[in-house]
């Protein structure tokens, strides 16, 4: 078996590659800045790592590896590099050249824009969140709990059609009550399509998939559409981590290096999950997961009118996922399981 470092060998190459490249594109500053995004993209996303493990444990060796090759070229330079172009040229009103010269020449004057559409990013990306935290617990065939308080009722709710949608949208809602004018129009705009994409994107996985029935209550079936699905997901945990990037830099390349690298290290959890069958050994891991991938969702939505560090973002989803493995080590042993060495 293969040791746990391994899996990280080629996140740490491209890592060190990124700061190099960083360091030929803005100095030592520059470097810094790619090392502290990484740090920061990683400890965002481990969440992300636990669900797509999650996914993945379904799915066959050729489709895992499909995601995990040809899904971190999506994730580096698509979603980290491409999807902030594409979200420049469409606020701007501009064509993605022009917006790619934007990038490049005047800096100061892309980040404004991108940083303008902050309220309408976070509706689209915290729906869609929203609706796969909520989608987990309110499956009405859920039997395991962690938070057996508050899971157990969200799970009596999943007898009604669509209540996912319904509690998305009411959070939209309620969020966009704190904004006045275009702002408010905008983000509610936003935040429905984030729900719409949500009920496409799991719908196409479900339909291409085939028959579900008897299967895992939030299985995602391997193919393209479920390909998409995960794309979309990390698309959604990216966004937070894009707009938190311009704190630190204005340069788009010495973002997409450090979120990229960042992006790296989730794809190696992801592996290192899914080969060791570490959600099969911690059952509780993956409710903690969801309930970060739920606060982050709140943190979103409410971000449109506050601001709030990332720091506090990472440290509620670390927590979350931290008490979630503590229970799950505590129930092995109440049961008698064998408590795993690493």
């Amino acid at each position: 078996m293969k040791s746990q470092m391994s899996y990280f060998y080629s996140s740490f190459l491209f890592c060190a590659v990124a700061v190099v490249v960083a360091w030929f594109i803005g100095g030592f500053r520059a470097a810094l800045t790619v090392s502290f995004l990484t740090v920061l993209e990683t400890s965002l996303s481990f969440d992300n790592a636990v669900v797509n493990a999650g996914v993945l444990k379904h799915w066959d060796q050729v489709w895992r590896k499909r995601f995990l090759v040809w899904g971190i070229a999506v994730a580096v330079f698509g979603m980290r590099l491409v999807f902030p172009l594409a979200i420049v040229g469409v606020v701007g009103e501009m064509s993605p050249i022009r917006a790619l010269d934007l990038a490049i020449n005047d800096a100061e004057e892309y980040s404004r824009i991108l940083t303008s559409a902050q309220h309408q990013i976070a509706a689209f990306g915290g729906t869609f969140l929203m609706m796969v935290f909520l989608k987990f617990f309110v499956a009405r065939h859920k039997t395991e709990h962690w938070l057996q308080m508050i899971e157990k009722p969200l799970t009596r709710l999943g007898k009604m059609e669509a209540i996912e949608a319904a509690l998305s949208l009411m959070a939209l809602l309620f969020a966009a009550a704190m904004l006045t004018g275009d702002a408010r129009a905008e983000f509610i705009i936003a935040g429905v399509w984030g729900v719409v994409i949500y009920i496409i994107a799991k719908g196409l996985s479900a339909f291409l998939g085939g028959d579900e029935e008897g299967h895992v209550h939030h299985l995602v079936p391997q193919g393209v559409a479920g390909f998409l699905y995960l794309e979309l997901l990390d698309a959604s945990f990216s966004f937070d981590g894009v707009i938190g990037a311009f704190a630190m830099t204005n340069n788009l390349f010495v973002i997409a290096l450090g979120l990229g690298g960042g992006a790296m290290f989730v794809r190696s959890f992801t592996l290192l999950l899914v080969e060791r069958g570490t959600l099969s050994r911690y059952r509780y891991l993956e409710h903690g997961a969801f309930w970060a991938i739920g606060a982050l969702a709140v943190i979103m939505l409410l971000s449109a009118k506050y601001h709030i560090h990332e720091a506090v973002t990472g440290l509620v989803g670390a927590a979350l996922i931290i008490l979630s493995l503590g229970s799950s080590v505590l129930a092995n042993r109440r049961k008698g399981g064998a408590h795993p060495a690493h």
